[in-house]
C-alpha cells in the first residue's frame, strides 16, 4: 500500500527499471562510433588517393619546383645549378624579340581558334545532329584527323605543302590558280595562316564531338515547344540550343586558349619554327634553348612563364566563366549527399 504514495518521480525511476523498459541511447558510445567509423573512411580515402598523389607529386609538382629554381640560375644542364642569376633570364625574356613574337602568335592562335575553328566546330556538329543520310560516316570522317598523332599529321601536310611540288600546289595548277601557291609553310608572311588550317584540321573534330554530345543532351521537348510557338530555325537555336549548349561552349574555349598556348608538337613536326622564327611558339622557344642550345636556366625561364599564363587564365577562366558551372555541380553533389 505504500508503493501506492511514492512521489511521481519515483515512480517513473521504478517503472523504467522494469524488464521493459526502454533505456535511452548511448549518447557518448555513439559518438565515438561515429568518430571512428568517420575516421576509418578518411583513412581509406587517404589510402586509396597516396599512390595518385605520390605519382602527381614527383611527376609534376617537383619539376615545376625545379624549373622554378633552375630559371634564377645560368646552366647548361649538366651537374646542379650553381652560377645563380637571379632574375637576369626573366628580363632577358622581356628584351627578346623571339619571345616577344612567341606572345604575339600565341594571343593570334587564340584569336583565330576562338572566332574561326570553334564555330566551324559548332556549326559542323549542329548539321551533323540533324537527321541527314550518313551523318554516322561524316562523323568518324571529321573526328578521325584528331585521332592521328601530332607526328603523322605534321609529315603529312608537310608533303601536301611542299613548295612547288606538294599535292596543293598540283591542285591548284590544275584549276589555273598557280599565283596562290608556292610558298605555304616557306614563307613569312604564309606560314602563320597555312599553320592554322593545318591545326583546324587536325582538332576541329574533337570540339565538334564535344558539341554534337551536348546538343544530343538537350531534350527534344523544348525544341518542340519552340516550334509550336512558330519559333523559326535562327531563333530556336539563339533562344534554345545555344543556352543550353553554354556549358560546353565555355569547356571548348577553355581546351582551345590552354592548347594554343602550350602548342608545341605540330610547330616542330612541320616547321620546327621556321622561317626565321615566324611560327614559333613559347614550347618550341623553349625547346630550341633548352635541347638545342644548351641554356636550360633560360628554357626553364619560358617554362615558368608559360606555367605562370595558363594558371592565371585558368584561375581567371574558373572564377569569371566557370562560376556557374561549378556552382550547379557542387549543388547536385550536396543533394545528392543528403
Amino acid at each position: 500500500m505504500t508503493s501506492t504514495f511514492l512521489p511521481d518521480h519515483q515512480g517513473e525511476r521504478g517503472r523504467r527499471s522494469g524488464p521493459d523498459a526502454v533505456l535511452p541511447p548511448p549518447v557518448a558510445g555513439a559518438a565515438g562510433q561515429r568518430s571512428r567509423r568517420r575516421a576509418l573512411h578518411w583513412l581509406t580515402a587517404v589510402g586509396l588517393q597516396l599512390p595518385a598523389l605520390i605519382l602527381f607529386g614527383v611527376l609534376v609538382l617537383l619539376p615545376i619546383l625545379f624549373a622554378l629554381y633552375a630559371s634564377f640560375f645560368r646552366w647548361g644542364g649538366f651537374g646542379m645549378p650553381s652560377d645563380y642569376t637571379g632574375i637576369d633570364n626573366f628580363s632577358r625574356l622581356l628584351q627578346d624579340p623571339v619571345f616577344l613574337g612567341d606572345l604575339w602568335r600565341c594571343l593570334l592562335l587564340v584569336v583565330l581558334s576562338l572566332a574561326l575553328q570553334l564555330p566551324f566546330a559548332l556549326a559542323m556538329a549542329v548539321l551533323l545532329n540533324q537527321k541527314v543520310r550518313g551523318r554516322a560516316v561524316y562523323r568518324m570522317l571529321f573526328f578521325a584527323p584528331y585521332v592521328l598523332s601530332e607526328a603523322i599529321t605534321g609529315v603529312l601536310f608537310s608533303m601536301i605543302f611542299a613548295p612547288d611540288d606538294g599535292l596543293a600546289d598540283h591542285v591548284l595548277g590544275a584549276i589555273g590558280l598557280d599565283g596562290f601557291g608556292g610558298q605555304w609553310f616557306a614563307g613569312t608572311s604564309t606560314v602563320m595562316a597555312t599553320l592554322f588550317l593545318v591545326m583546324t584540321w587536325k582538332y576541329f573534330g574533337f570540339h565538334m564531338m564535344l558539341y554534337l554530345a551536348g546538343l544530343q543532351s538537350i531534350p527534344a521537348e523544348l525544341t518542340e515547344a519552340a516550334i509550336v510557338d512558330g519559333a523559326n530555325p535562327w531563333q530556336r537555336f539563339r533562344h534554345v540550343t545555344l543556352p543550353l549548349l553554354a556549358p560546353t561552349l565555355r569547356i571548348s574555349v577553355f581546351l582551345s586558349v590552354i592548347g594554343s598556348i602550350q602548342l608545341f608538337d605540330l610547330v616542330w613536326v612541320v616547321t620546327a619554327g621556321g622561317p626565321d622564327h615566324h611560327s614559333e611558339t613559347m614550347a618550341v622557344t623553349m625547346f630550341q634553348y633548352g635541347f638545342k642550345r644548351y641554356q636550360v636556366g633560360y628554357a626553364s625561364a619560358i617554362s615558368v612563364v608559360m606555367f605562370a599564363i595558363s594558371l592565371v587564365f585558368a584561375l581567371a577562366y574558373q572564377r569569371f566563366v566557370l562560376r556557374r558551372d561549378l556552382e550547379g555541380a557542387t549543388t547536385n553533389l550536396r543533394g545528392a549527399g543528403a
